[in-house]
């Protein structure tokens, strides 16, 4: 695996001063080249960060490992004798915040941990519509372009699916996730800073996006590659199980609502568009059948309705 390539990590507090336009540049580097990027100095409170993952993991710990240990029983994978193909070694429970919670929904979570989850959802919910502000900025689209598209007549759709990769004895045998890349719009994800294991895909090698204490990696989903006309990409990544240490991953993504309507931006399209136009429900039907599948048949298959079928469904998949 090729290391030597230094993962852009962006300090949002440059933003304000005058190392602006370099940190834009930055930005758009990443959008343009990596599909993801970390940032620092965000605006998220670390003892808030800290709460959070300190309560997760105890989540985990009382209410999610039986459960996970089990399915390993149920599915004959506590020996892993031979490689696994079609399962994650995860752990998840997924939120809902618009455009209707389901925080009250979720067994087994205490008060205080529902209400720092909102109140975290909350957070990165606003830091989502300021990225995409950036996004817009760099891309000479009008301020709230971004957000006005994923709006549609319902307002967007943003969930959390909160997930542990516990200690796997033949991490070669199974992955934590699976290789693929994000349908949506924007994902804020807060990673454990300590144990590794989210890798992506960048010119044909596999590249660790490092832990960084109280950062938030960002990545680029289907719709922003979409409406940028293949300007900015979203790009295949996935998790690696590890030997040793519960990996927490605590993803928030901010898509398209619904019935919005994607299409690429008329100011950045050109005789050459090669990306279709749709209603974002249509495309999350298809990728909710074919997730750990290549984008481009996708993208081809939304141009006309009837090759949807053509694809052969293989996952399932939480659209929130």
């Amino acid at each position: 695996m090729e290391q030597n390539i230094k993962f852009p990590v962006v300090n949002m507090s440059k933003l304000n001063g005058e190392e602006r336009d370099q940190t834009m540049a930055l930005i758009n580097d990443a959008c343009e080249n990596w599909g993801f990027f970390e940032i620092v100095n965000h605006g998220l409170p670390h003892d808030l960060m800290d709460n959070v993952e300190k309560m997760t993991k105890e989540h985990y710990k009382k209410s999610m490992e039986q459960k996970f240990n089990d399915m390993l029983k149920s599915k004959g994978l506590e020996k892993l004798e031979t490689e696994v193909e079609d399962v994650d070694w995860e752990s998840t429970f997924y939120l809902r915040h618009l455009p209707q919670s389901n925080l009250y929904d979720i067994p087994d979570m205490s008060d205080e941990y529902r209400t720092l989850m909102k109140d975290f959802g909350k957070r990165l919910e606003n830091l989502a519509e300021d990225l995409l502000d950036l996004l817009c900025e760099n891309l000479g689209l009008e301020k709230g372009y971004l957000k006005k598209v994923f709006h549609g007549t319902k307002g967007p759709t943003f969930g959390t699916k909160v997930s542990n990769y516990p200690p796997c004895p033949k991490p070669e045998m199974i992955k934590g996730l699976r290789a693929h890349t994000d349908a949506g719009g924007i994902i804020l994800l807060f990673q454990d800073d300590k144990v590794s294991g989210l890798q992506l895909l960048k010119d044909g090698d596999w590249i660790d996006v490092p832990p960084l204490n109280h950062s938030i990696v960002i990545n680029l989903g289907d719709q922003l590659e979409v409406i940028t006309n293949g300007k900015y990409k979203s790009v295949m990544h996935r998790v690696v199980t590890q030997k040793e240490g519960n990996r927490m991953s605590i993803a928030s993504f901010y898509n398209p609502g619904s019935d919005a309507e994607i299409s690429p931006a008329s100011s950045l399209a050109s005789k050459e568009t090669k990306y279709p136009s749709f209603v974002f429900d249509d495309y999350m039907k298809l990728y909710a059948g074919v997730k750990f599948q290549p984008k481009e048949p996708r993208f081809e298959a939304m141009k006309n309705a009837t090759a949807v079928t053509e694809l052969n469904p293989t996952a399932a998949v939480e659209t929130f």
